[in-house]
């Protein structure tokens, strides 16, 4: 899978991947910080998760700008590398008010639409040289499965430093107890009193003064918690610049705009014809509508996905399900995997072999010795390690997904990079599928009024989902971003990739903004919405598939 690819793609591969744990840190987290500590509803934390990945997503374009004509790729990253780390700070600040947390969300908006497009841009200059070109897509896979690395790791370490400063305080994580905080200080618990005055003397024990203290403390102490998620952010942004800078001999060839590349009058460069400029626009504007709506469907998992998982799916389960929920079960069981793959693999060596052998039995006693600590029923899990399951995924998925598109290459038959990505759609509207057969016959949130649901389902119906979204990701992601850098003007390399994310920004808006549907609607109406529009997406892009391959062949 790696062989054939320049240095420069690895180097890219980490320093995203250290950008990115930092970004999904904080991502995890982040609708329940904003919860637990304002006491908003889903629909206005909606609003403000919405309009932070617009900013996110939408400011790439401003960054491919100042790329393509002022600063080049390589210094745009850098600087847009060390926003990232002042606002991932500023939100780490603790006991600030909304509005310092706006500025904060701003800063990091901005410094990753400085990052993020560009970052991709110079991937794509490295395999316009004809010995690369053929490896580009399974390129963009690769650098992909970088960012899903770090986002793997990233809801592990926000549960793992929320769980230690809470417990320093004497506190456990209850996902209904801040809710209940909240509206007993503003004096809407109602008859609720009786039990939460239960849970928190279960929580304090003899050092229960009162529930106005209890409430104050609980909801300081958690949203503390979620501030120091917010630190390891942005020292992560600290790692990531330092392997981009460190490293910088291995693309600084691909670190050259068109602009550049023609003032100096470098060797090379690619002039297109206004016609075939206006038809290659014209493609990428219709990729970009497509894009919208499986970003506002698949970023449905930081917001109404990780709502269901703390409201209507099961709190705590049996040995056998804790074993995927924990890092420290998963690794071991991961390594026996892998090792069992590299073991039986036909062309490793005897070393390899042997190191494989050695994995299996490592991973086996310390996941044996770990598991064997759980109970066998009652293992608690909590609702952001739920998306630890899509960057697994990725991770584990993307070897299948490049070696099965290898495979159809040589056989003549693969699908051409749009028809790619209309599969991707009719993937994404399987998921939610799933969701809305695990909805049936549920209570609606509003029916709930910030309860959790007395009727609780299994955590596979979530995990079946995230699986089916993340084959749909593979084929629609890497390869929309392998398309856009194939297909974009050479003037206008950094632009497009930011028009990529500038559509993505609009489906995240729409991600957010459709909250009010989630309150207001059952639940199996709202996954059917979803997977209506994808449905729609996917004819569409079907539809214009001449017009698209016509673009990238011209």
């Amino acid at each position: 899978m790696f062989k054939g690819h320049p240095k420069g793609l690895f180097v890219a591969f980490f320093a995203n991947m250290g950008e990115r744990f930092g970004y999904y840190t904080m991502l995890a987290i982040f609708i329940l910080y904003l919860q637990a500590k304002f006491g908003w509803s889903a629909t206005e934390s909606g609003r403000v998760y919405g309009a932070f990945l617009f900013g996110i997503y939408f400011l790439p374009l401003l960054g491919g700008y100042i790329a393509d004509n002022i600063l080049g790729y390589g210094k745009t990253i850098t600087l847009g590398t060390i926003i990232m780390f002042f606002g991932y700070a500023l939100l780490a600040v603790p006991g600030t008010g909304e509005y310092f947390i706006y500025v904060a969300l701003a800063t990091i908006s901005l410094g990753t639409g400085l990052f993020k497009g560009n970052l991709q841009a110079l991937v794509g200059n490295m395999y316009d040289s004809p010995k690369y070109g053929a490896f580009r897509d399974s390129a963009f896979n690769i650098f992909y499965m970088g960012i899903n690395v770090g986002a793997f790791f990233a809801p592990n370490a926000a549960k793992a430093i929320r769980n230690f400063l809470m417990h320093r305080e004497g506190l456990v994580y209850d996902k209904s107890i801040a809710d209940m905080s909240h509206k007993f200080i503003d004096g809407s618990l109602g008859t609720k009193v009786a039990e939460f005055e239960s849970l928190a003397r279960t929580q304090m024990g003899d050092a229960f003064t009162n529930l106005t203290d209890f409430s104050h403390k609980y909801i300081d102490g958690l949203g503390q918690a979620y501030n120091a998620g917010f630190a390891i952010a942005s020292i992560s942004m600290l790692i990531s610049l330092a392997i981009f800078l460190g490293f910088r001999k291995y693309y600084k060839d691909a670190d050259v705009t068109h602009k550049q590349q023609k003032k100096a009058k470098i060797d090379g460069l690619v002039e297109l014809s206004p016609k075939q400029v206006k038809d290659r626009l014209l493609a990428m504007g219709l990729v970009f509508l497509v894009v919208i709506f499986f970003w506002m469907a698949f970023h449905q998992n930081g917001f109404t996905l990780t709502i269901f998982a703390r409201d209507y799916t099961v709190a705590s389960v049996n040995k056998a399900t804790a074993v995927i929920f924990n890092l420290s079960s998963l690794l071991p069981v991961l390594g026996v995997i892998i090792g069992v793959v590299l073991l039986f693999g036909r062309e490793n060596s005897r070393n390899v072999k042997l190191s494989a052998l050695a994995l299996i039995v490592a991973g086996s006693a310390v996941g044996y010795y770990v598991i064997s600590q759980y109970q066998p029923e009652g293992n608690p899990i909590s609702p952001e390690i739920f998306q630890q399951f899509n960057p697994i995924f990725i991770v584990f998925l993307t070897p299948v997904i490049v070696g099965y598109f290898a495979w159809l290459r040589k056989k003549g038959m693969e699908p051409s990079s749009p028809k790619k990505i209309g599969i991707g759609m009719i993937l994404t509207a399987i998921g939610f599928g799933i969701m809305m057969l695990a909805s049936r016959g549920m209570l609606s949130p509003s029916d709930l009024n910030g309860s959790v649901s007395e009727e609780l389902v299994s955590p596979y119906w979530l995990i079946g989902t995230y699986l089916t979204l993340t084959v749909a990701e593979l084929f629609l992601s890497p390869i929309g971003i392998s398309f856009i850098s194939k297909v974009s003007p050479p003037q206008y390399k950094g632009l497009a990739q930011g028009g990529w994310f500038g559509a993505t920004a609009i489906g995240n808006l729409a991600a957010g903004l459709i909250g009010p549907f989630w309150d207001k609607w059952e639940l199996w109406q709202f996954f059917a919405l979803l997977v209506v529009l994808c449905l729609l997406s996917a004819l569409f892009i079907f539809s214009i598939l001449k017009v698209l391959e016509r673009a990238a062949n011209s």
